[in-house]
């Protein structure tokens, strides 16, 4: 199956400024490399999620660069972002922002919060009871927040990027199945390969700062206004009859799957469809193909499939159930 990777290398030219665009953002993972060693999957994956203005949860072990991650790619596109430590004793005003009366004026004026950013890095966001996930819901879904009665536009681009431990569960609360929705793509960040580890090493050893990502040597390559005209192009992508049958077929497939309780729902296809358009853009082509899908279905959809509780005790993956699926449905030719 081909791959972000391999595709990213190969794709054919488009217009000149499409090809300037892509070559810039191409050069935004050479820029995040300097930090960030042996995550080129997440960092195409992240590129992806701003193209189609979507959100991004980053599950990987402690130590394996996910705020990194972040901060880097933000530096590499000059864009602001806000870092906020989700703990069990967070409100939502601390969130989203609180009014804060002025004694002198003599009225309440509006305080902002942390999600009036750009990219809002969410540390460890099942940590936080559910009341306080759920303030992120409307900024998730409709880009603003609501104080007083009044809708107040979050800045654009605006994308949340949530992190979880997947293996310490004391302390933490699931996240309820609407909020896991909005989230258009699960980037798993594994631990590095040996001689990426080296690499990391050898970079400490030598006075790497993770904290001065100047100091490492990472640029700015484009900003918000060439990011918006990326995502403009990557809305004109165009996508076939048979390519949107192919994605329903895809998806009504995991709702009959023998091992699944809660399969893709529409949203999930609308979100798939939007991954690939942005993969589609960034590699070069006007319309979407089969491999566009099947290269983005498991971070699309991985998050969105709920498997029956004796799936789970067999240790069934939720992976493999959508790679059967991928291998099962017809591909149109």
């Amino acid at each position: 199956m081909t791959t972000p990777t391999d595709l990213i290398n190969t794709a054919p030219t488009g217009a000149t400024d499409a090809a300037a665009l892509r070559a810039a953002l191409n050069r935004v993972r050479t820029e995040v490399g300097k930090a960030v060693v042996g995550q080129d999957g997440a960092v195409t994956g992240l590129i992806i999620a701003l193209l189609a203005r979507g959100h991004v949860l980053l599950e990987g072990v402690p130590g394996v660069a996910k705020t990194l991650l972040v901060r880097t790619l933000s530096h590499a596109l000059s864009l602001d972002t806000k870092r906020i430590q989700f703990t069990p004793d967070l409100m939502p005003g601390d969130v989203t922002g609180s009014l804060i009366y002025d004694a002198r004026a003599g009225e309440f004026e509006f305080r902002q919060g942390p999600v009036f950013t750009n990219i809002m890095l969410a540390d460890e966001i099942n940590r936080t009871p559910p009341k306080t996930q759920s303030a992120l819901l409307e900024a998730m879904e409709e880009r603003q927040v609501s104080v007083d009665g009044e809708s107040l536009k979050l800045p654009e681009p605006f994308i949340v990027a949530a992190t979880m431990n997947p293996i310490e569960y004391e302390g933490t609360y699931t996240l309820p199945e609407a909020q896991l929705d909005r989230f258009l793509l699960k980037l798993v960040l594994e631990v590095p390969q040996r001689v990426d580890e080296i690499e990391v090493l050898r970079r400490h050893a030598a006075g790497f700062n993770p904290r001065d990502l100047a100091g490492a040597g990472v640029a700015a390559v484009l900003g918000a206004a060439e990011l918006a005209a990326a995502q403009a192009a990557v809305a004109r992508v165009g996508s076939s009859a048979d390519v949107l049958a192919y994605i329903v077929d895809l998806a009504r497939a995991t709702r009959t799957s023998p091992s699944v309780k809660l399969g893709v729902s529409p949203r999930g296809t609308t979100a798939l469809l939007a991954a690939a358009k942005a993969w589609a853009w960034l590699s070069g082509y006007d319309s979407i193909t089969p491999d566009h899908v099947q290269a983005m279905a498991l971070p699309v959809w991985r998050h969105r499939v709920q498997l029956r509780p004796e799936a789970e005790l067999e240790g069934v993956a939720v992976d493999a159930i959508l790679r059967g699926v991928l291998q099962q449905v017809q591909v149109p030719i």
